[in-house]
C-alpha cells in the first residue's frame, strides 16, 4: 500500500507556491537520481544517508512525497516542511502546521489541524495516530 503527505503553506487563506529555491537547498543534497522537470511539476527521487527513499513532486501550490520508507527521510520531509513554512497533511486528513499559521489557514480548516510550535519529527509521529508504521 502506498503512503502518501501533502506539503501545503497558507497566506491569508490562500494556497501558496512552494519556495523553489528552498526546495533545491533541502533535496539537492539528497537527490537519488536527476531533477525531472513535465507538466509543469518538478520531480524528485531522494535517499537519506540510511539508505531510505521517497519521491517527492513539486506543484502548482503543493508537495507531494510519495512512498516515503521507514528512516531518516522524514527527517528530510520534516526540514523542508519547516524550511518552507509550510505544513503537512496527513492521509486521515489532519492538518500538522506550525502555531503561527493558525491565523493564515482557510475558513474552518483549523478545526481539523494540529498546532505545534515547529515541525518536528515526533511533532509528526504524535499528529499520525494510526499511520505510524510508516514513521518507525
Amino acid at each position: 500500500m502506498s503512503y502518501s503527505l501533502g506539503l501545503y503553506r497558507f497566506s491569508d487563506g490562500e494556497l501558496t507556491r512552494p519556495d523553489m529555491d528552498v526546495v533545491r537547498a533541502v533535496l539537492s543534497p539528497v537527490r537519488a537520481g536527476p531533477e525531472k522537470v513535465s507538466d509543469g511539476a518538478t520531480e524528485y527521487w531522494i535517499r537519506a544517508a540510511d539508505g531510505s527513499e521517497a519521491e517527492v513532486g513539486v506543484f502548482g501550490h503543493f508537495i507531494s512525497v510519495e512512498s516515503p520508507q521507514s528512516g531518516d527521510v522524514w527527517k528530510i520531509v520534516v526540514e523542508l516542511t519547516d524550511q518552507l513554512g509550510a505544513g503537512i497533511l496527513i492521509p486521515d486528513g489532519t492538518f500538522l502546521c506550525r502555531e503561527d499559521m493558525r491565523a493564515h489557514l482557510p475558513g474552518g480548516m483549523e478545526n481539523d489541524s494540529f498546532f505545534a510550535p515547529a515541525i518536528t519529527l515526533e511533532a509528526l509521529e504524535r499528529t499520525a495516530g494510526p499511520f505510524r508504521d510508516p514513521l518507525t
